[in-house]
């Protein structure tokens, strides 16, 4: 009678997390539409919704098409990517790392594809063709010399997080370094370093499709893995996991989705790092739905930001990456001093 109750009890509440998690996938894909929408409408010529829909399905050649379809979708769809790679690396690595302050920018990731980027564009700017996979292998680059450092019989998350600081802290030196010794050059670099979506159509989307696409798709392959180690590398190993090559794979697709978006838009950070936070305690640490939940709000916080950024500061165009740093470093702070009081 007692384990009959208990049982019906446990029934309902599985019941209503999943109800509850799927309102908010729900609400989440639904803010993402109308982050994109408001992203088609607004601009230096504000557009009502009813021409964003004809710009969209018809093919005249009106103004409204011209700036709706040649201008502002494949711009947002752009940080819609962007934002999507993003989050799911950083969920992927505060998973495997057990660390709510663990993403691309912070343990060295992003740094690696920007100095490779920066190294393209102030040494061989006739070579600016081959940023965007400049720019992935160094961010591939800087995983595998992470990795190895961190390499000692196994390479726990602590060591890896203390070996993406240090790496992380010599390639920001290295990218300074090389911008004082070339600073006439410097300033083709900056709107880059600052990330920004601005000048960004459709040759930019065709390059970052395919690319998150692959890591999107392979990251879904990979949730029983990064929910397994998650719990930790002792009860992973008891349950089958073989926890090395299962971790690797999980840093080597974060750093895969990273480090095409930051090929494409430059530095933008702390995406990774507020966004996986923030919904792993509106759904919990599943990532069945955490991932998705994750892909859909980080779309949702690029796309929102870039549409304020330039917006709210016209006729600047404010790049979205400072925007982002301004959201995103209060809230690093504060789960800083949260740990500190733990």
């Amino acid at each position: 009678m007692e384990t009959t109750a208990s049982h019906s009890i446990a029934t309902k509440r599985t019941g209503a997390a999943y109800t509850r998690n799927g309102a908010v996938l729900a609400g989440s894909v639904a803010l993402l539409l109308l982050a994109v929408l408001v992203g088609l409408m607004s601009g230096a010529v504000t557009i009502p919704v009813l021409e964003v829909w004809s710009a969209l399905i018809s093919g005249s050649d009106s103004e409204a098409r011209q700036i709706v379809w040649q201008l502002r979708f494949p711009r947002v769809m752009v940080g819609v990517l962007v934002g999507m790679n993003l989050s799911i690396a950083g969920a992927f690595l505060q998973g495997i790392f057990r660390n709510p302050l663990a993403d691309p920018g912070i343990i060295g990731v992003s740094s690696g594809g920007g100095l490779a980027a920066v190294i393209i564009m102030i040494l061989f700017p006739a070579q600016i063709a081959y940023l965007p996979m400049s720019a992935f292998v160094g961010a591939l680059a800087a995983t595998v010399v992470i990795y190895l450092l961190a390499w000692k019989g196994g390479a726990s998350p602590v060591r890896l997080i203390l070996a993406g600081v240090a790496v992380n802290a010599l390639l920001g030196a290295a990218m300074s370094g090389l911008m004082i010794l070339n600073s006439e050059k410097v300033q083709s670099v900056l709107p880059w370093l600052s990330g920004t979506l601005n000048g960004r159509s459709w040759p930019h989307l065709d390059t970052l499709l395919p690319y998150s696409a692959v890591g999107i798709i392979a990251s879904f392959f990979l949730i029983k893995q990064v929910n397994l180690l998650s719990l930790g590398d002792d009860a992973a190993k008891v349950l089958g996991t073989r926890v090395e090559i299962g971790r690797l794979l999980i840093v080597m697709v974060a750093a895969f989705l990273a480090g095409s978006a930051i090929s494409i838009v430059g530095m933008v950070g702390f995406v990774g790092l507020v966004v996986p936070h923030i919904c792993r305690l509106l759904v919990g640490n599943n990532y069945q739905i955490l991932l998705p939940v994750s892909a859909v709000a980080g779309g949702t916080l690029v796309v929102a930001a870039d549409t304020a950024a330039r917006t709210l500061f016209d006729p600047i165009e404010f790049p979205v990456g400072i925007l982002l740093a301004l959201l995103g470093a209060p809230f690093f702070l504060y789960l800083l001093r949260k740990g500190v009081r733990r």
